[in-house]
């Protein structure tokens, strides 16, 4: 019975010195949680308003404005652009309409989604989607394959009426990827990733202080652990796994196949 007790109490103590550690080692905000989220959008591709995949930037303008948003995109990712526009109570039937550029400025189809929407007159908001194809590491110059960089996202109503013009909106953009692996997985890779200024970015630095170009350095950001470097993917793994199992396969079938020896031989005459 006292070894029962003074089992229990060491539990007890042991659960109340973990208690502060457990409580020490929870996860603490991320910027994803959209805390430090922008609250405004570019008006052209060159004043783009930077946010991370997975924080959901807002904006307020008029309806007929161009509203750009930038973020990084890594090879193996499939991006989902969503949008959601915030309409007056009191307006005519709008079209609004989500486009996507890359790094190059070439405009990225989407798979699939609702790109192009039509809110009917007096309809609070329009959701817009789109999922683009997943980033390569590397492509050919002649493909309009999405490369890792900055991809820049805009969103305007087309062919919107004369009274609308200039009513408030307000805008919401939000940016999650799926990370496609290596069933993505290419021969090569960028020497950089393409963002604005990253040739600037790659000079020596007594170079570009003293270069009268260096304010071209528009983007910093980033994915959160870094450009990858193109040449490692899970493919690695799933290729080393198969060789093993065709050396085990080559070894099994030879065990079964090669017999009990060489053959008895019968002497001449015999």
């Amino acid at each position: 019975m006292r070894g029962t007790r003074a089992l229990g109490s060491a539990v007890l103590l042991l659960g109340l010195a973990a208690a502060p550690a457990v409580a020490d080692a929870s996860p603490s905000p991320s910027p994803s949680d959209g805390s430090s989220a922008p609250t405004s959008a570019g008006t052209s591709f060159r004043t783009a308003t930077e946010f991370d995949q997975g924080q959901q930037a807002t904006a307020s303008g008029s309806a007929g404005d161009y509203l750009y948003w930038s973020f990084p995109a890594d090879s193996g990712q499939r991006p989902t652009v969503k949008a959601t526009v915030k309409l007056p109570g009191t307006h005519a039937s709008e079209t609004w309409q989500l486009d996507v550029y890359d790094g190059l400025r070439r405009r990225q189809a989407c798979q699939y989604g609702a790109q192009t929407r039509t809110a009917d007159a007096g309809t609070a908001s329009v959701e817009l989607a789109c999922v683009l194809r997943t980033v390569r590491a590397w492509s050919e110059q002649w493909a309009n394959d999405p490369l890792p960089g900055t991809y820049y996202v805009r969103l305007t109503a087309v062919n919107l009426p004369t009274s609308d013009l200039g009513l408030p909106v307000g805008a919401e953009v939000r940016v999650d990827s799926k990370d496609i692996g290596g069933a993505a997985a290419v021969d090569g890779s960028l020497a950089e990733p393409l963002v604005p200024g990253i040739a600037v970015k790659s000079e020596n630095s007594e170079e570009a202080e003293d270069s009268s170009t260096a304010s071209a350095v528009l983007s910093s950001i980033e994915p959160d652990d870094g450009w990858s470097s193109g040449w490692w993917s899970d493919r690695w793994v799933w290729t080393a796994i198969g060789g093993a199992l065709a050396a085990l396969a080559g070894v099994g079938g030879y065990a079964l196949t090669r017999g009990s020896g060489r053959p008895r031989q019968v002497p001449p005459g015999a």
